[in-house]
């Protein structure tokens, strides 16, 4: 497809969240649009989000949004406020889906299926005129007579007076997000900040880990020490794996965790097994149970405290026998029990690389882009949306209505022009 003669007024560049919203908005004031995708088919990476489920967005005041994207939340303040959380959930429910809050403000399609989520945004796209292009790749974007020439894979191309660029990030890999836009970005004379794993899975140092694979920890908070910094976390889960530790509160934390490791070589983590009680609480409560079970094997008076498959690891960690019966235990070993029990310790060493995380930290630099218009401030016509933007979020659906709201902002922009 050439279209020398009757260029798009708009071309979006990656059928992601960011995109389609673009796109759709674009459509909606009237511009004849364009979204481009190199997979078969749109949301692919939307479809891996929430465990399948899609968690689309948070029902948290726009002020959390900003503080979870810091420190570079403000920059996009004027994308939440242009279509907010309410906004993107009243589109949905316009489009038919019906929506819940869960947990943590956490919103999901009722049909706790990511494709319904897809499903409405191809609907909107087919309502408002948009062409879209599946399974074509584009390679490059060059500015030709005060328009873009889209380069696609096979020499072909496309023309488009305005373009945004919403190809994602470097993550998750088999959706499709190799860093194309990226490299566009540059080539375009954007700064593109480091990419980093973000949501991303850590490694740690501890052999034995591998026996706790698949084990996930409930009500627990974590710590994490690196110089003179602590970062605690929220009571939440963590899980095992066969390379180290995972799970919601591990994720929440690994992009600062991620830096870090930059200069810090080791990071000490610690898990409170019981973040509910303090320490001495912790001991009135063991004393009592010594007292009433003080002749079984400590192995088996650690079943009422720790998961089974923990028991082993823990007393070993202790130079503690399994067997010892527990009115055999002394009183430094009972303290030391109480201080594991508020600190399990774990040496943090990595992480999985970028294309096993979820999101991707770092990216096209904020100082090149105007936060009010998504505009690049270096090319005019040119606009970015989504995780291609540099900065991200823990999880709740807080990067996903990122995208959302900055694909808006930028077809709107793009539109009126």
């Amino acid at each position: 497809m050439e279209n020398k003669t009757n260029p798009y007024d708009i071309a979006v560049i990656g059928g992601g969240a960011a995109g389609s919203m673009a796109a759709i908005r674009a459509g909606q004031l009237g511009k004849r649009a364009v979204l481009i995708e190199r997979n078969e088919s749109l949301g692919k990476k939307l479809m891996m989000t929430g465990k399948g489920r899609c968690n689309i967005t948070n029902t948290a005041p726009l002020d959390t949004f900003i503080k979870k994207f810091s420190p570079q939340g403000e920059f996009f303040r004027s994308a939440f406020f242009a279509f907010s959380n309410d906004d993107l959930m009243e589109f949905f429910r316009s489009g038919g889906l019906e929506l819940k809050a869960e947990r943590q403000g956490r919103v999901f399609p009722v049909t706790d299926r990511a494709g319904s989520v897809v499903s409405v945004l191809e609907e909107s796209l087919k309502k408002n005129k948009v062409d879209v292009l599946c399974g074509k790749r584009i390679t490059g974007i060059e500015r030709k007579d005060g328009r873009f020439v889209l380069i696609w894979e096979d020499a072909r191309h496309i023309e488009a007076n305005k373009v945004i660029v919403s190809t994602g990030g470097a993550s998750y890999k088999a959706t499709g997000s190799t860093g194309d836009g990226f490299i566009m970005a540059e080539r375009l004379g954007h700064k593109v900040k480091a990419l980093k794993p973000a949501l991303v899975p850590l490694t740690v140092k501890e052999h034995w880990v591998k026996e706790l694979q698949g084990l996930a920890l409930e009500n627990i908070r974590v710590s994490f020490q690196y110089g003179k910094k602590k970062l605690i976390s929220d009571v939440g889960e963590v899980m095992f794996t066969h390379f180290g530790v995972s799970g919601p509160l591990v994720l929440d934390m690994s992009g600062d965790i991620v830096s870090a490791l930059e200069k810090h070589k080791e990071i000490l983590m610690a898990i409170d097994l019981k973040p509910g009680l303090r320490k001495e609480q912790l001991e009135s409560k063991l004393v009592h149970k010594f007292a009433v079970k003080g002749n079984i094997q400590i192995k088996n008076l650690m079943q009422d405290i720790l998961p089974k498959r923990m028991i082993g690891i823990f007393l070993s960690l202790l130079n503690v026998s399994p067997e010892r019966r527990t009115n055999q235990i002394t009183r430094k070993e009972r303290s030391a029990i109480i201080d594991t029990l508020k600190a399990f310790p774990l040496t943090i060493r990595g992480s999985l690389p970028i294309e096993e995380a979820m999101v991707t930290g770092g990216g096209v630099s904020m100082k090149d882009i105007n936060p009010r218009t998504m505009e690049s401030k270096i090319v005019p016509g040119l606009y970015f949306a989504g995780e291609i933007i540099e900065g991200a979020a823990p999880s709740g659906g807080y990067n996903l209505q990122q995208a959302f709201s900055t694909g808006y902002l930028a077809g709107e922009n793009a539109a009126k022009g």
